[in-house]
């Protein structure tokens, strides 16, 4: 399989940080977008922004910006769709999706999704990682697994089929994933769960104290 096409997904509407674009928060002097940016563009062979609304807003970052095609705001799945349409326009077999409020995720995220893939006809992979702490003890029997919608690995070969969902009103991307055989690859958690993301105030702090 060919180096896949990397795509940031910043479609989300931010409502727990006031509405805006999230991924333009600062954390230690550098917007968390940008932190994406640096951390995934090593990782593949080229690099495109989900977003919806004005593109210009973005045009500092000099990244073609990709808007969803299904409106409505439905959710990660629509950004995948959009990052799948871009990535058969340029021939792409693939595409490694990462969220832009997610700034200390992987830096071998797409090496080791490509290997969780080998063997299968249609790469489907999701970044996932275990349940520590609380957590742990509250999974009981159950997955006792994180899954990390946002991270993963797409074959363009399924954007049809993901559009025929989305239009048929599916937004849950674990239903669409697992319908197809979707695997996982596992991460390590420890000292913190490299995904986590920001989605409040007090998690733009605790990225603060991470960083250092």
């Amino acid at each position: 399989m060919t180096q896949p096409l990397g795509v940031i997904l910043a479609g989300g509407l931010a409502t727990r940080m006031g509405g805006g674009d999230k991924g333009r928060l600062q954390v230690g002097g550098q917007s968390l977008l940008s932190r994406v940016v640096d951390r995934l563009a090593p990782q593949v062979a080229d690099l495109a922004l989900n977003a919806n609304g004005d593109p210009e807003r973005f045009a500092d970052l000099g990244l073609p910006v990709i808007a969803d095609s299904i409106e409505g705001f439905a959710g990660p799945l629509a950004g995948v769709l959009a990052g799948l349409d871009w990535a058969a326009e340029q021939g792409a077999d693939s595409i490694v999706t990462a969220a832009a409020d997610t700034p200390f995720f992987p830096q071998d995220l797409v090496a080791r999704l490509t290997a969780a893939s080998v063997g299968m006809a249609q790469p489907l992979v999701l970044a996932t990682t275990p349940r520590t702490g609380e957590e742990a003890l509250k999974s009981g029997g159950g997955k006792r697994i994180n899954r990390h919608p946002a991270f993963g690995l797409w074959p363009v070969a399924l954007r049809g089929d993901l559009r025929a969902a989305l239009q048929g009103g599916l937004r849950k991307v674990v239903m669409w994933t697992d319908q197809h055989g979707g695997r996982e690859a596992l991460f390590e958690a420890e000292p913190f769960d490299p995904f986590f993301n920001i989605n409040t105030p007090d998690d733009l702090a605790r990225a603060e104290v991470l960083l250092k």
